[in-house]
């Protein structure tokens, strides 16, 4: 019974890298800077921490709202969602504002990793200390990544 055990959790393992090309392969043409698979983890990570402390805004209008008030902050986009008009003002919003953003591929893991059932499609992280080491090394990889023309 062991072996069998150790193969299904192997094949599991080789399902997640090619469920992530896979998620890749359906991101929207505007989904630029992506985050790599390595960033994506710890974005995901770190949304999840800031989650449990109520340090997340969620959704495109709350983001927008707390962006136009000028709340700091890492936004992270999902690269999957449809239509592309629903939050397309919002990297632009974020580079006028100077606020580090990324895209990660999907908006069921972005909702899932911010504890709730529903796909999300916008997410701001706001800084704190109890999640300080993550958000900066999330921060410093994201203002990084090449921005779009």
């Amino acid at each position: 019974m062991t072996k069998i055990k150790k193969e299904k959790t192997g094949e599991e393992t080789g399902g997640t890298e090619k469920s992530y090309q896979e998620l890749i392969a359906n991101v929207n043409p505007i989904a630029n800077p992506l985050a790599t698979r390595k960033l994506s983890k710890k974005l995901y990570k770190c949304v999840k921490k800031a989650a449990k402390i109520k340090q997340i805004r969620r959704g495109v209008k709350e983001v927008q709202k707390f962006i136009n008030k000028g709340e700091r902050g890492i936004v992270v986009f999902a690269g999957d969602t449809l239509p592309i008009e629903v939050y397309c003002h919002l990297p632009i919003m974020c580079e006028d504002k100077n606020m580090p953003y990324a895209y990660v591929p999907s908006k069921v893991d972005l909702g899932s990793s911010a504890g709730s059932k529903r796909p999300t499609c916008v997410i701001m992280i706001k800084p704190h200390d109890e999640y300080q080491e993550a958000y900066d090394e999330c921060l410093e990889e994201v203002t990084s990544l090449p921005k779009p023309i």
